[in-house]
């Protein structure tokens, strides 16, 4: 069994939860990082996902 860190837990947690959808200020309280950016900046991985949610969104609120 591979050894996981604590510090993994609350990697996948913030990970999951910007994949989910929830906005990254909540991530951040959640983590309690005291700037948006230091959230933002960690898990920027999340982010290009997030912007695609955000386009596709925007595209059914005008052709839908």
């Amino acid at each position: 069994m591979r050894e996981v860190r604590l510090h993994d837990g609350r990697h996948t947690a913030a990970t999951l939860l910007l994949s989910e959808g929830v906005h990254p200020r909540v991530v951040m309280e959640v983590l309690g990082h005291s700037q948006m950016r230091t959230t933002t900046d960690t898990y920027s991985h999340v982010m290009p996902a997030l912007g695609k949610d955000a386009a596709d969104r925007m595209g059914r609120a005008l052709w839908d």
